[in-house]
């Protein structure tokens, strides 16, 4: 693995539009009032711009995530966990009998200053790409203000456990999150924790329903228990997943309301596998030799369950574990 010394670089902007062009590596990146257009050496492809904005901000602030993140069919990135590969085409079965797929690793860093100087400049006021289509604007047309406010913002990573003394808070109104309009007719209770003498102070309890309902961006999980390497994330759900993410590791998969319908297709082909409609108190695996996208409906919560020992994904591409958590044969 050849990991290239670049940095973004700004290009033209379009007069008509307003617009700036980027380059990364051989990478070229740019917009016109609909879509994102991205060029290599040996090809090119375009990617309807909100969809390309959703995904690139997504990617962003998860850090690259767990092991592949696609935009569509074509073009993604690969978390090697310290670098990043940009590919376009190296998991479609046209680009590759055709040729023209490419790959280029580059530093994390270098990518996440890439797609933030991307999405700044692509991003105007009155649109937010981590709100659900309902809740914002549109990014189609030409440049408007740029945005002044965080472009990332709702990734709320908990030391031990939200609500502990010196770990991050639970949502409130307080702090700034009201109830989405989805679930502003559920009720809400907080816990009662009742001791045994002699170990007050070391039981915790929050209501996890009352803090995702109170997130205001969807598909954009937070951490909200960690104990040692097992992560436990939730999120709002709403509209689609606008990316399709390819496992290096096992995740599981609580649906703790509404439902979300799952297209399970192959990592590395991209050929169909399965469909999975999850509802409230539903459980699945999603293996790691799979790319999965999720369609909710309505606004729904999700749990899902990591595990982020370091070099797991390894043990996983060699062969060592086996691709599903579960064997019933």
């Amino acid at each position: 693995m050849t990991v290239l010394d670049a940095k973004v670089e700004r290009l033209e902007t379009d007069e008509a539009t307003g617009y700036t062009a980027f380059r990364l590596g051989s990478f070229t990146f740019r917009r016109d009032e609909y879509f994102a257009h991205i060029s290599w050496p040996k090809g090119n492809h375009i990617i309807e711009i909100d969809r390309f904005l959703r995904a690139t901000v997504r990617d962003i602030g998860w850090g690259f995530f767990y092991g592949w993140i696609f935009f569509d069919d074509v073009f993604g990135t690969t978390n090697h966990y310290g670098t990043v590969d940009v590919f376009a085409g190296s998991y479609d079965k046209g680009c590759k009998d055709a040729g023209i797929d490419h790959l280029e690793t580059f530093t994390a860093e270098a990518v996440s200053e890439a797609f933030t100087a991307i999405s700044q400049d692509w991003i105007s006021q009155g649109y937010d790409p981590l709100n659900a289509p309902l809740e914002t604007g549109t990014p189609i047309g030409p440049k408007g203000p740029e945005r002044t406010d965080p472009l990332l913002r709702a990734f709320i990573a908990a030391d031990r456990m939200l609500g502990l003394p010196g770990d991050k808070p639970v949502r409130s109104d307080a702090s700034g999150f009201p109830v989405n309009r989805a679930f502003a007719d559920l009720d809400f209770d907080l816990p009662d924790v009742e001791c045994e003498p002699g170990f007050e102070g070391q039981l915790h309890a929050i209501n996890l329903f009352d803090h995702i309902a109170r997130s205001d961006v969807t598909w954009n999980p937070s951490i909200s228990a960690v104990t040692r390497a097992n992560i436990c994330c939730v999120t709002s759900e709403e509209h689609m997943l606008p990316v399709i993410h390819g496992n290096d590791r096992n995740e599981w998969f609580i649906q703790l309301s509404d439902e979300i319908h799952w297209n399970i297709a192959d990592k590395n082909s991209g050929a169909p596998r399965g469909r999975i409609v999850m509802k409230a108190g539903d459980v699945c695996a999603m293996p790691a030799d799979i790319r999965h996208q999720g369609f909710a409906p309505k606004r729904s919560m999700l749990m899902v369950m990591e595990n982020g020992t370091p070099g797991l994904e390894q043990r996983y591409a060699s062969g060592e574990l086996k691709p599903y958590p579960v064997d019933f044969g």
